[in-house]
């Protein structure tokens, strides 16, 4: 399988692919720690960064670089389904971009995300009524699981049919040249882009701002943000919660 860690054409921003890996460690560790009592204030401010995250996407589908614009895969569900039907017959078009059924993934991704951080946000502070939303915010939660598993799967396959890592692009960026070129040339699909200096610039600013929130969460123990927020005991459980405990001790 041909990769893409090193030469090919620029055409996933850096905005966009730590947007891409941020979310996708927020979801998992929001997940894994769903359970665990004793560290729900992790769970709580993996919820918020998803939130941030996700407002972040939705402004940056609109000003963005072109492969990350919303525009430049607004597929018809009609296309994802030939898209797959093409996948299975071994003749899919390779997408310099997203291609048709993994646009609809990502939208899914999307929505779910808003929805589980929301409906988590509205269950923690008991509106409705004690754990009124807990259930639907488990479902929304599990729901989009289930849609990163068959993303996932998609990626795998399509990165079998086309012969190259779809999964190493988000990482380097990078695209094999002749594919950005197919794309240039097609009706649908983003052309060639270099990374701007401002859009680095952007990047780094988003990496910033969720290490940052992290640490204001982990030096003031979430406050306000985790009011409300009760371990098994009815005691704050807060990122920072343990480490105030061996001080008083």
């Amino acid at each position: 399988m041909q990769t893409t860690t090193s030469g090919g054409r620029m055409l996933w921003d850096l905005p966009t692919r730590i947007f891409h890996w941020a979310l996708a460690v927020s979801f998992a560790g929001a997940y894994v720690l769903s359970e665990a009592d004793e560290a729900r204030g992790f769970h709580v401010m993996f919820g918020y960064t998803v939130l941030g995250l996700v407002a972040f996407r939705l402004v940056w589908g609109f000003i963005g670089s072109r492969a990350s614009r919303f525009a430049s895969f607004a597929y018809s569900p009609l296309a994802a389904l030939g898209y797959l039907r093409d996948l299975a017959r071994g003749r899919a078009r390779d997408y310099a971009g997203h291609n048709p059924a993994g646009s609809w993934a990502i939208y899914g991704i999307i929505v779910l995300a808003m929805a589980t951080g929301i409906t988590g946000w509205l269950n923690l502070h008991g509106v409705g009524g004690e754990e009124a939303f807990e259930e639907v915010h488990e479902a929304f939660a599990n729901a989009w699981l289930a849609l990163v598993v068959l993303h996932v799967a998609g990626v795998v396959v399509s990165s079998l049919a086309h012969r190259r890592n779809l999964a190493a692009s988000m990482v380097t960026g990078r695209v094999p040249e002749a594919v950005v070129e197919r794309a240039a040339g097609a009706a649908r699909g983003p052309g060639p882009e270099v990374t701007t200096r401002s859009r680095w610039a952007l990047g780094s600013a988003l990496a910033v701002a969720v290490i940052g929130f992290w640490t204001w969460a982990a030096t003031t123990a979430g406050s306000p943000l985790l009011a409300g927020v009760a371990g098994e005991h009815g005691q704050a459980s807060t990122p920072y919660a343990d480490h105030e405990d061996h001080e008083d001790d």
